[in-house]
């Protein structure tokens, strides 16, 4: 499996773009920039009566990345593939955008996969950075101000866990981004056995903030990291989660 050599974010904050790194940050063009660039849609549904709490958005996130990257379509000659393939070829890049009423209906008539639990997230196949379908492009992710209303229980140790840096803020949108990329970094780390057991499994992970004493020795411990390019919200270079699935420790 191929790993992204580096970091970079791009568009608005209504517009959330991440890529992630397992490599040392570097901001410089390369051979992944002259490819054909394709962007991984994401979008969460936010009912304004019940809206998800912020944890379980995340999570449903970095679970739908990886069910996508799992699904017999996005694999060797399935439907999705080739558009996976230049996707993965060039900038990993994710977009995260919100829908609710007869958005989320016409967004779950296009061809995608909705991860469901206590947040909804559907992931789609990804598309060209021009070729959006008008019912994803049309929407945004500006304004979602997502909370938890009690702090998450503590993770199981013995599961996968997407360490999120205590030190730096992100929007809702930026910080599901990141938690995919984190997951798609720890999918690509794995070997194949641990990868069938994890999907068998449905993915179990927790997306959780890592304690403040914690968070250097996560970052030099070798689990795959992702990096920032520090376009919108935070410094450039900035490492923003740590994925630490027990197979990879």
């Amino acid at each position: 499996m191929p790993v992204a050599p580096g970091a970079r974010e791009v568009g608005r904050l209504d517009r959330v773009t991440t890529e992630p790194t397992a490599g040392p940050f570097r901001s410089e063009p390369g051979p992944r920039d002259t490819a054909p660039q394709f962007v991984l849609p994401l979008v969460v549904r936010l009912e304004r009566d019940a809206p998800p709490a912020r944890t379980d958005a995340l999570e449903s996130a970095a679970r739908a990345v990886l069910v996508l990257l799992s699904d017999a379509r996005s694999l060797g000659e399935g439907e999705w593939a080739e558009a996976v393939r230049h996707w993965q070829d060039a900038r990993i890049r994710k977009v995260v955008r919100r829908a609710r009423g007869a958005e989320w209906r016409r967004a779950e008539a296009l061809p995608g996969i909705t991860v469901t639990g206590k947040a909804a997230v559907r992931v789609f196949p990804p598309v060209p950075l021009d070729g959006w379908p008008k019912d994803l492009a049309r929407l945004q992710v500006s304004g979602t101000d997502l909370d938890d209303p009690e702090p998450p229980v503590a993770a199981d140790p013995g599961a996968p866990v997407l360490w999120l840096n205590p030190e730096i803020e992100m929007s809702a949108g930026k910080a599901m981004a990141q938690a995919g990329h984190g997951a798609q970094l720890a999918w690509w780390a794995l070997p194949d056995t641990e990868r069938a057991a994890w999907r068998d499994a449905g993915f179990p992970l927790a997306v959780r903030t890592a304690p403040r004493g914690r968070w250097s020795p996560l970052t030099s411990s070798g689990l795959p990291l992702v990096r920032d390019a520090g376009f919108t919200e935070i410094p450039a270079g900035s490492c923003t989660v740590v994925a630490d699935h027990p197979a990879l420790r």
